[in-house]
């Protein structure tokens, strides 16, 4: 004796879960029409369809959606790459909940996988031959990059490269920079 195919099994499954949910569009989307609908309705119908050792349905590849998807993950392997970066540069809490809208629960936590230590308090600042230094790299950084002053993710971007280079921990560069922008000294 033949087995049911699993296939008709897996579809007739997600069209009942669709249905007793009100998902009836689903369930439109997946072939079935009303008549088909109405068959699901009556137990002895849904034994034949589950149980039929022969496949009445066929599986589709939408492409488009599958390279969204498969793009969708490739960013999100981007934004943990630079949450990452950015806190083993030394960035704020604050600073990686403004930009990728990360809890303090899920900053703490992405801390301790990176095995980064509890930070307390906040971190030192500047000296006048620091501040001139970080000025003088910020300076040419937005000048060869043709960064605008209100473009923040190029300015992250160009923040961490400036904390990486000058071993400054990225909050305080930052914050310094945030300041020179904010008082218009630029």
């Amino acid at each position: 004796m033949s087995s049911p195919h699993p296939l008709n099994q897996a579809v007739i499954a997600q069209a009942l879960h669709d249905l007793r949910n009100g998902q009836l569009r689903r369930c439109k989307a997946m072939g079935f029409g009303e008549e088909e609908l109405d068959a699901l309705k009556h137990p002895a119908l849904v034994s034949v369809l589950v149980n039929a050792t022969v496949s009445w349905c066929s599986v589709s590849v939408n492409r488009e959606v599958l390279k969204r998807l498969l793009t969708q993950v490739h960013d999100v392997e981007q934004e943990i790459a630079t949450v990452d970066r950015m806190l083993r540069l030394g960035a704020s809490t604050e600073m990686v909940s403004r930009f990728y809208g990360l809890t303090h629960q899920e900053v703490a936590l992405r801390r301790d996988i990176l095995g980064l230590p509890k930070r307390k308090g906040r971190h030192p600042v500047l000296d006048e031959a620091q501040e001139t230094t970080l000025w003088e790299h910020w300076k040419a950084g937005v000048t060869e990059r043709h960064i605008a002053l209100d473009d923040e993710l190029a300015m992250l971007g160009l923040t961490m490269d400036l904390a990486e280079t000058l071993t400054l921990p990225m909050s305080v560069v930052w914050a310094a920079i945030r300041n020179w922008i904010d008082q218009g000294l630029v």
